[in-house]
């Protein structure tokens, strides 16, 4: 072979073999997605959605690793660190702080995307709502801090019942806060609040069985992820022990529940993933503002469900209300 020859065969492949497939692929970035819940479809996809905003497709150019604690808070610090050690990009977490706590707590250096009802500044995982300063971001919607305006609605809708029964979580992150704001509240209704307890499913029946026994005109349920998992549990309890029941997501209202008001859920999982396309392309969670959703909070009544309770909705709710399902 001339030598001519060989050096036009070596600049050939010099220059021929990426085309060829051999070529470096660019890393696709691996998403820990951090959950105290479990897989819920409609708001999946709105995340896939947000993420897709930035060019983002799962299974295409990003891979999502999904840790599911299933309402048990205690698996959530192992799940997170398994997340870490998976070499993940992003991590992601949903469902309330707990989650969002155990991923801060797992890592100080990989970027952390928050979607959670209380306040990250409260609860030490931001310095700040506009430059949280360390490696979280994401949205807060806000419901715990709705707590008082269900507790003024639910009212509104019974203003004979006396004595309001308010389900809370003691093992939840929120607790203390949520029994904080909402029972100063019984001086200026007027009405009198039974705190009741559940964090097991067992509780339930105990909780249920003592509003009835109470003779307790109404029910306020806590924000609480445990609780939203439930939902239809809780539900089918209210409706079977015939107890007017106020919740905190539309979510409940669609299985059935009575009335709620609170932030779009859908909505914020759909910015869940906006924020993450931003901190793949770069965007550092310490100056990426964590966002507030408490312009959309909507007010949403089952007029069936008032059917078979016997209830009479005032007009004053009728007309404020965001959506009626009949």
């Amino acid at each position: 072979m001339r030598r001519r020859e060989f050096i036009t065969i070596l600049s050939g492949a010099a220059t021929g073999w990426p085309l060829l497939g051999f070529a470096q692929q660019p890393t696709r970035p691996i998403i820990g997605f951090l959950s105290t819940g479990e897989p819920y479809a409609p708001t999946l996809n709105e995340f896939r959605n947000g993420l897709a905003e930035s060019g983002y497709e799962e299974g295409q150019n990003a891979f999502i690793e999904y840790r599911w604690a299933e309402g048990h808070y205690d698996r959530l610090p192992a799940l997170a660190t398994e997340l870490v050690g998976r070499g993940v990009n992003v991590i992601v977490t949903a469902g309330g702080s707990n989650a969002a706590t155990a991923a801060k707590t797992a890592t100080n250096t990989i970027p952390i995307v928050v979607l959670m009802g209380g306040d990250p500044v409260e609860l030490g995982l931001a310095v700040s709502l506009g430059r949280p300063g360390g490696n979280v971001t994401g949205v807060a919607q806000l419901v715990v801090a709705s707590e008082q305006k269900r507790l003024e609605l639910l009212h509104e809708l019974l203003p004979s019942a006396k004595t309001i029964a308010y389900l809370v979580n003691p093992a939840g992150p929120n607790a203390k806060r949520q029994i904080q704001d909402v029972v100063p509240q019984e001086h200026a209704l007027g009405v009198k609040l039974s705190i009741v307890n559940a964090s097991s499913d067992a509780d339930f029946a105990t909780a249920f069985a003592s509003i009835t026994q109470d003779r307790i005109g109404a029910l306020l349920v806590g924000a609480d992820s445990f609780f939203f998992i439930r939902r239809n549990q809780l539900v089918a309890l209210s409706l079977s022990h015939a107890v007017p029941t106020m919740y905190f997501f539309r979510e409940f209202i669609a299985a059935g529940g009575l009335i709620s008001y609170g932030t779009r859920l859908a909505e914020g999982y759909h910015q869940l993933g906006v924020y993450t396309g931003k901190v793949l392309k770069g965007a550092k969670p310490a100056d990426l503002p964590i966002t507030q959703q408490s312009e959309k909070i909507e007010l949403v009544i089952n007029l069936k469900t008032a059917k078979v309770l016997g209830l009479d909705v005032p007009l004053s709710l009728l007309t404020r209300a965001d959506e009626l399902i009949e």
